[in-house]
């Protein structure tokens, strides 16, 4: 295995903290946001960083395995990720669902570079039978 890079952040105080990345672009409040997922507009939650990460990941794995597959031209192609903490008996958990909107694509192509994207994506990789992933592919009508 090669290392590409490293990064690195720490958190002080955990939910109720404050998160720093080592070269510092990363540099928020955190809070545990309301029961409709709102946090302060100045702080952040994991879950929102993890959704941000994850989406920006998963884009990336569409854009690299595209060529592969044919495909030349992405068009104005976005990806989001909608991540949910929840509670259960056990403890809790989380779940993400996938949009990824690929306007230049065909139905079949897009299901084949969304299912590509997941299975190289190294969050989907981190994810992969530990919590639920739904992956839904937008075109286009």
């Amino acid at each position: 295995m090669k290392t590409i890079f490293k990064t690195k952040a720490t958190n002080k105080g955990g939910r109720s903290g404050h998160v720093k990345s080592e070269d510092g672009p990363i540099d928020f409040e955190i809070e545990m946001p309301d029961s409709n997922g709102v946090s302060g507009t100045d702080k952040t939650n994991p879950e929102e960083l993890f959704a941000a990460a994850y989406a920006t990941c998963f884009a990336g794995a569409i854009q690299a395995i595209a060529p592969n597959h044919g495909v030349k031209d992405l068009g104005d192609f976005s990806v989001s990720a909608t991540i949910s903490f929840n509670k259960e008996e056990e403890g809790f958990f989380l779940g993400a669902v996938i949009d990824a909107y690929l306007p230049t694509v065909t139905m079949e192509k897009g299901e084949d570079l969304v299912n590509g994207a997941h299975e190289i994506c190294p969050y989907s990789k981190a994810t992969r039978d530990n919590i639920t992933v739904k992956l839904n592919l937008l075109l286009d009508e």
